[in-house]
């Protein structure tokens, strides 16, 4: 990225900032791809928790951890004075995911308080940047996991539980990153943290084209119904030179039929559905696997079509490990947030298929928003996903105007 005033107003110490908390992440977890491997619990996702650390103690902001692993980063005491206006995303990846999002939407809070600082400005109510642990579910196979716990809709002994594809529990990933868990009293749902939060608005890349390439940020309206099934395939190891054809328990054959039968699926219902991730046991290239696990996703405009499909692979006996419901940002938020980013001029309200942590905490009653800044590539989950930086920071003005607004912020 290459620092320049943004048209809509952000100074150029603000656009030297973003170049360069952008530049600072964009080696943590890289892969020789381009693409990168941020996971929960990692090596790599405490590097990324000690940047955020970092930014928020070089702004004088008070950073709190909560009981579900996610980080605050206040300005101003929301114990006292709050609830508070929170803005943030994540730091975590998809395998071989791209460098904005989640970044994107964490570096843009941080520059929203130093925009909001440069112009003179106090927020009236508490002030927080977040950063939410395991939104992805990449390690793990749960999305947004830590707001999830946080808001108590994922509970803490079902999530210590799960196990990444080594056979680690999220508990020894938590204890072997420095985590105490306090037999398990320790960790999860977090009443005291969400009373701190009034409203929440997150910035994030634009993930497909829902702007239609028009303007540079749009606001979100709301979110698709979607989920997450595992399926366990049964089969008999046996040799692959030796065993004849119609002798075999061969599972990849049962995970074929699986993957046409949700395209096909999905495409007669107007549903998405994608088998995006396979383990297979003994994985032997000379050896016929005794077990496959697939992981299927579904989701939809709404929930019929994606109950439809799951209703079309019951033979394939898929358990649910997740499932997010239609979420429908307060409208009026939405308005005043499109009033405020458009400056008069019409701005796009849109929903996503895509799942964020804003869905979680607006599921659990929070008010809340969403601000999209434009990918001209449409795509996402990739290296090729992209945001130009006049575009990053036309978000970060448009960020700092709703903040400024939601939190009364006075000279």
């Amino acid at each position: 990225m290459t620092a320049t005033p943004s048209p809509l107003g952000v100074g150029p110490a603000v656009a030297r900032t973003v170049e360069r908390a952008m530049a600072d992440l964009a080696d943590v977890g890289r892969l020789p791809s381009g693409g990168y491997a941020r996971f929960a619990w990692t090596a790599v996702d405490l590097t990324l928790r000690e940047w955020f650390a970092g930014e928020a103690q070089a702004r004088g902001m008070d950073v709190v951890g909560d009981r579900a692993g996610n980080l605050w980063a206040w300005w101003g005491d929301p114990d006292r004075d709050g609830p508070g206006v929170v803005a943030g995303s994540h730091l975590d990846s998809v395998p071989g995911g791209g460098a904005f999002d989640g970044p994107l939407g964490v570096v843009s809070a941080f520059c929203a308080v130093d925009a909001l600082r440069e112009r003179g400005l106090t927020p009236g109510v508490p002030l927080a940047v977040a950063c939410f642990g395991d939104e992805e579910g990449a390690r793990f196979g749960v999305a947004c996991a830590g707001s999830r716990m946080l808001t108590g809709a994922l509970a803490a002994d079902r999530a210590l539980a799960l196990r990444d594809a080594d056979g680690t529990t999220m508990a020894e990933a938590l204890t072997r990153a420095g985590r105490r868990l306090d037999g398990g009293t320790g960790f999860g749902a977090d009443a005291e943290a969400m009373a701190r939060v009034g409203t929440y608005v997150e910035l994030h890349i634009e993930q497909g084209r829902m702007l239609d390439g028009t303007v540079p940020v749009g606001v979100g309206a709301g979110i698709w119904p979607h989920g997450r099934w595992r399926v366990e395939l049964e089969g008999h190891a046996n040799h692959a030179g030796t065993t004849p054809l119609d002798q075999r328990r061969d599972p990849m054959l049962d995970l074929a039929e699986l993957v046409v039968a949700a395209r096909a699926s999905a495409s007669a219902h107007g549903a998405l559905a994608t088998v995006g991730r396979v383990l297979v046991e003994p994985n032997g290239v000379n050896a016929v696997p005794s077990h496959v696990t697939a992981w299927l996703d579904a989701r939809a405009d709404d929930e019929g079509p994606v109950r439809a499909v799951l209703a079309d692979l019951a033979r394939f006996a898929p358990q649910q490990e997740s499932w997010t419901p239609t979420t429908v940002f307060d409208p009026a938020l939405a308005a005043r947030c499109a009033g405020l980013v458009g400056a008069g001029t019409p701005v796009p309200v849109v929903a996503t298929g895509a799942g964020h942590d804003a869905g979680i905490l607006s599921a659990a009653g929070v008010p809340t928003a969403m601000l999209v800044v434009r990918n001209p590539t449409g795509v996402s989950h990739s290296p090729e996903e992209h945001a130009e930086t006049a575009d990053c920071l036309a978000g970060v003005d448009a960020l700092t105007a709703v903040l400024a607004d939601l939190t009364g912020a006075r000279p």
